[in-house]
């Protein structure tokens, strides 16, 4: 019995003396019931009841993990037991492949949006590029028209008012030159009047568009408050879709009114009432989607520039304050009347380069 004894125990022994050197944890049940640990972390300050219990907690989280157990005689016809469970470094390595494939998926996803923005960046600096020299060809032509401006306007045989208006023109395609040259530049902000811009840019419009259309302009600002922070050729740039895009739900037919007062934060408002067919609920939410347009010609880029020309470059805000079918549609422009540096370096980005170059004048 005492050789019996002594295997027995040589073998708990062995048992206990290899696991102590790795961290597979371990539970000696002895036939009395009594519970050994090894590799187990016990809280510190647990009496000898409290620790068999929190060690029979233990087991039970072994027993229910499916693990195999060690059965042997302890030599005095009674069996002995040992529980273990999965070692630190086994329960890391469960986690491994979720690692590994989010690693692959980190590394994919960086590699797409890596290619995806040198895509966009090569297609926004060939939009740049064609930009400068769209500028670059109109301006030869336009100083050959403005020359011929000059003439027409010593040569008594045409008439003054045509000579006029065909300077305007060759005004505006000098504005439109500039747009075009200042694409990938800084947008400068200067103090400016906003009516006096408004009013000046609306009677040259009003003759390029339908007479049937009337144009009205209601200037309720306080002297103070007519002053704001603006690009001025951009500015028109956002007044011109604006309008355009009123004349075109108006079918060429009705009247545009151009609102000017005082708002709440420091801001003036300038509200641009149609009385066109007005915007369907669903399409409320996608008037400024780049592309959207319910016409069969047309890029549908303009509601969408002149929301970015205000809100990126002007410290503004562009949206549609009411519409309903059949009656019309209010557009409110928010911009702020004490000068705001904010945005004055902002540039007007590649990304916006992209669609202003496609939006045709």
């Amino acid at each position: 019995m005492m050789e019996m004894d002594q295997s027995t125990g040589s073998l708990v022994s062995q048992i206990i003396q290899s696991n102590a050197n790795n961290s597979v944890p371990a539970i000696h049940k002895s036939h009395g019931g009594a519970l050994i640990s090894r590799n187990i972390e016990i809280p510190p300050g647990l009496n000898a009841k409290e620790e068999q219990a929190f060690l029979q907690k233990e087991l039970s989280d072994m027993i229910s993990g499916d693990h195999g157990t060690i059965v042997f005689d302890n030599g005095l016809g009674q069996n002995d037991y040992i529980y273990y469970g999965d070692s630190k470094l086994l329960n890391q390595l469960r986690y491994y492949p979720l690692v590994q494939l989010l690693v692959v998926v980190i590394f994919f996803l960086a590699a797409y949006l890596w290619l995806s923005s040198s895509r966009k960046a090569e297609q926004n600096r060939v939009w740049v590029g064609l930009a400068k020299e769209t500028a670059h060809q109109l301006g030869t032509p336009l100083s050959s028209l403005t020359a011929w401006v000059e003439y027409f306007k010593t040569d008594p045989r045409f008439d003054e008012e045509i000579v006029r208006e065909i300077e305007k023109d060759v005004q505006r395609l000098d504005t439109i030159t500039t747009r075009f040259s200042n694409i990938g530049s800084v947008p400068v902000l200067k103090d400016e009047n906003i009516f006096e811009t408004v009013e000046v840019f609306m009677n040259y419009l009003q003759k390029r568009i339908s007479s049937k259309v009337h144009i009205s302009i209601q200037n309720n600002l306080s002297d103070g408050h007519q002053t704001v922070r603006i690009n001025k050729y951009l500015f028109e740039w956002v007044i011109e879709n604006i309008c355009k895009n009123a004349v075109d739900a108006m079918g060429g037919i009705g009247s545009l009114t151009i609102t000017m007062k005082e708002s709440r934060n420091k801001q003036i408002a300038l509200d641009f009432s149609d009385t066109g067919k007005g915007i369907s609920k669903k399409n409320l939410s996608k008037v400024f989607n780049a592309g959207f347009s319910t016409k069969k010609r047309g890029w549908g880029l303009g509601l969408t520039l002149a929301k970015r020309i205000v809100e990126n470059y002007h410290n503004g805000k562009l949206y549609v304050k009411s519409s309903e079918i059949g009656k019309g549609t209010i557009f409110r422009i928010l911009l702020p009347y004490e000068p705001n540096m904010t945005n004055a370096g902002n540039h007007l980005s590649e990304d916006t380069a992209s669609q202003v170059s496609n939006v045709q004048s």
